[in-house]
């Protein structure tokens, strides 16, 4: 698989990147599925993987950990990007989520992140959503000092609009390396209101999740969704490719890297390979008015 650059500065990462969002935490506990997705994912030349999980990632962070520990996988071939501020609260007055992207939580969730893992330092920390309580300068402040440390190498945000992006850049040094947010032929605001336009201004490249709607556009049966469908059918017979992969190449042609998020491996595959062709500026078009 080929290579690209993040940012004009680094890293230099795998053209895909695999994630365990959709992983639940009985499929985390199993090591040997873990292990084997790894493995296959590292075969087809995957090296960064996006350790955000639907169950807060702790789990998913040890049983890593472990694999890295017990040396099954080379940690040090691996790029690893972590979410971090996304809280939940519970009481009387019920539960819910809760964005904190203070000096303290940071800080604490880097260290346990990476005790974890067993490693000294995360590849990029990426801010979860925009937290309107947190006073940016001393975030900044935070992330610079657990850049100084050698804890974390690189920062992303995920989900802030370019204001928000803006705002928190204005505090730091260092560039904010990609933005982490959901695009797909299916979902493409991000491509309007200014968010990948101004993830480029940075020289950098977002970071594309739900690269297939979260499978509407394989399985959706809205009028939508089956006219992409068709339209994906009659460009892959071009390039001799499948739905999955004209959907994630058409992401490729953005020059957004799409995270991969199946634990079936003939989907992954699928998606992963996408970058062996690419489509021509008329065919992206075409794909790309097809949802019009």
């Amino acid at each position: 698989m080929k290579k690209v650059y993040i940012n004009e500065y680094g890293p230099r990462v795998s053209a895909a990147v695999y994630g365990f969002w959709r992983w639940t935490e009985e499929e985390l506990h199993d090591s040997h599925k873990l292990e084997d997705v790894i493995t296959f994912t590292r075969e087809l030349g995957i090296d960064m993987y996006d350790l955000s999980s639907a169950t807060g990632g702790y789990e998913l962070e040890t049983q890593f950990g472990k694999l890295i520990e017990s040396k099954a996988i080379n940690q040090s071939e691996l790029i690893l990007s972590k979410k971090v501020g996304l809280r939940e609260y519970s009481g009387a007055y019920g539960s819910g989520l809760y964005y904190d992207l203070s000096p303290q939580y940071l800080t604490k969730s880097v260290e346990q992140s990476l005790t974890r893992l067993k490693r000294d330092k995360i590849e990029i920390l990426i801010l979860e959503n925009f937290d309107f309580l947190s006073n940016f300068e001393e975030t900044a402040s935070a992330l610079l000092k657990l850049q100084r440390s050698g804890k974390i190498s690189y920062i992303g945000v995920s989900n802030f609009n370019v204001f928000q992006q803006r705002l928190l850049s204005s505090s730091l040094s260092q560039p904010i390396i990609t933005n982490h947010l959901e695009l797909n032929l299916l979902q493409t605001e991000a491509l309007h209101d200014g968010r990948f336009d101004f993830i480029r201004e940075q020289h950098s490249r977002a970071m594309a999740f739900s690269p297939l709607a979260d499978g509407r556009i394989l399985l959706g049966e809205d009028a939508q969704a089956v006219k992409l469908r068709l339209a994906l059918i009659e460009i892959g017979k071009k390039y001799e490719a499948n739905v999955e992969q004209v959907a994630v190449a058409w992401l490729n042609k953005l020059g957004a890297l799409p995270i991969i998020g199946s634990k079936e491996k003939r989907r992954i595959q699928n998606a992963a390979t996408a970058h062996a062709f690419e489509l021509s500026h008329e065919d992206w078009y075409y794909l790309y008015n097809a949802t019009k």
